[in-house]
């Protein structure tokens, strides 16, 4: 099992105790406005999600990570990597992305979770390239790929929610010349 740890924050798979407090976070229409169309998740909606990014770790040997706050064990989201099926136009590649609830926000959590996980991915699962792919206008999240040496590449129209969205990327040349 996989777990990576940073300053403030534990990045591991996904228990059971974990279904209720990322429903509530996904049940936050502020979090969920730049995802997809913009629609809340239910609890159902949040389990089933747990169990196909734990899916793919099983068969990708990387995935999206719960994000844990060390000093008191609460669930913060997630983060991490996966394959975004879901834009053929980017494929091959692997996507880095993140959703904290709004307790979460502003203290830099979801910079330093994405900073782990992209770590892994080029370091521990030799990824040549990361991508992600965000709502044009979620200024918070271009900032975060900005600070994780991503750069834009290009814009397209997400099709599971019908709206414009920036792909950026980081590729493993870039980041090694970044992180040294």
């Amino acid at each position: 099992m996989v777990t990576l740890e940073t300053p403030r924050l534990i990045l591991r798979r996904w228990r059971e105790e974990d279904v209720a407090p990322m429903a509530a976070v996904n049940a936050d229409p502020e979090v969920m406005r730049w995802i997809r169309d913009g629609s809340v998740r239910d609890e159902k909606q949040t389990r089933d999600g747990i169990l196909a990014w734990e899916s793919e770790w099983e068969s990708q040997g990387f995935g999206l990570f719960a994000v844990e706050i060390r000093s008191t064990g609460e669930l913060a989201g997630f983060t991490g990597l996966s394959v975004p099926a879901y834009l053929p136009e980017v494929l091959p590649a692997v996507e880095i992305g993140w959703r904290l609830g709004r307790s979460h926000w502003g203290q830099g959590l979801a910079t330093e979770a994405a900073a782990a996980a992209a770590r892994f991915g080029f370091e521990e699962r030799g990824l040549e390239r990361i991508v992600s792919i965000i709502q044009v206008g979620n200024d918070a999240s271009e900032r975060i790929t900005t600070k994780l040496g991503m750069h834009p590449v290009g814009e397209t129209v997400n099709p599971t929610g019908g709206r414009r969205v920036r792909v950026f990327e980081l590729s493993s040349n870039r980041y090694v010349r970044t992180t040294r």
